[in-house]
């Protein structure tokens, strides 16, 4: 889709937009991960057409590493996160932090690609560099999914790097293996066609220990004073990413071209990404729709002594409930 269009189609939502722009606006900061990450993947599209105006919010989304990330929200600078990986939720409570995950967006898929012939499932990892982002959530997980598999990772040497290095890593052939996730795993793809991506069998692994298809992953967290005080706020944002949500499906094309900042071919891997939508995960619900599967994610914490304990039901949202 050229410029023109996006640019046409934006102007086209402020102008349906106008009743609400003429209303006086919530502000509301909301800090997220810079791209690409899953954080930063419907921001651009609720800023091109003024989704949030729509719904009566003035959104600001401020971009920072992961662990500024961390520190900005859990201290309070920022009140609403938008990168708000679920365990990092809980484990925020076990630091004194009073903050609920109010709705989901993204549930959760990783992968751990290789181009190696050696390395054809995880347990071949064992004495070999495994390079990951071992501080991050999307790691936490995939060493449960190993243990299903019975693969003891202490045999691994887990190669610790940032998110945005691990597409470098594994570009060079730096490592025996890379465990990321999308939208660098589809960046990747791209740029490696030989790359492979070994069988970590989640939806079966997770079926058998939930029940259920959903993993509920990383989506929107605030702190309760926050929340106590903006109830109306909390709907609107709901609204602002599902009405975001529905229209980067419906229209991946020109959603990708957003996303990207401009045509080209990580445009068209976007689009490929949403319309298959098995390793994007776009998911937006309501925590409380999603207690069980949450709780379920929060045992995995527990089992991976990545949690303290099992938090509390404070960081589940459950205000808009009927």
């Amino acid at each position: 889709m050229s410029c023109k269009r996006i640019l046409a189609l934006a102007l086209t939502a402020t102008a349906l937009s106008g009743p609400a722009l003429a209303q006086d606006l919530t502000e509301v900061s909301i800090v997220v991960f810079g791209p690409p990450s899953l954080g930063a993947f419907l921001p651009p599209v609720i800023n091109a057409m003024d989704i949030g105006a729509a719904h009566g919010l003035d959104i600001t989304f401020a971009e920072r590493t992961p662990d500024a990330y961390a520190a900005q929200f859990n201290s309070g600078e920022f009140q609403v996160g938008g990168s708000a990986a679920l365990l990092t939720v809980g484990l925020a409570e076990a630091r004194g932090v009073e903050a609920t995950y109010l709705f989901n967006l993204f549930d959760y898929w990783g992968a751990v690609v290789t181009t190696r012939d050696d390395v054809q499932s995880l347990s071949d990892l064992e004495g070999q560099d495994l390079a990951a982002a071992t501080g991050t959530t999307n790691y936490q997980m995939f060493r449960w999914l190993a243990a299903q598999q019975g693969v003891d990772l202490s045999g691994v040497n887990a190669v610790n790097t940032a998110p945005p290095g691990l597409v470098g890593y594994a570009m060079a052939d730096r490592a025996a293996a890379v465990q990321l996730w999308e939208p660098a795993f589809t960046s990747l793809s791209a740029q490696n066609p030989d790359i492979r991506a070994l069988d970590l069998n989640i939806t079966g692994a997770w079926a058998d220990f939930a029940g259920s298809e959903h993993i509920p992953y990383l989506g929107v967290a605030a702190h309760t004073d926050w929340v106590a005080e903006n109830p109306d706020a909390v709907q609107a944002l709901y609204d602002t990413y599902a009405e975001a949500a529905a229209w980067v499906m419906e229209n991946p094309e020109e959603a990708a071209v957003i996303i990207a900042g401009g045509e080209g071919d990580v445009a068209t891997n976007y689009a490929t990404l949403i319309q298959q939508n098995d390793r994007l995960g776009l998911n937006v619900a309501w925590a409380s729709d999603m207690q069980d599967e949450i709780r379920s994610v929060y045992q995995v914490g527990v089992e991976l002594e990545y949690l303290p304990g099992t938090p509390s039901d404070a960081t589940i949202y459950t205000g808009n409930a009927q």
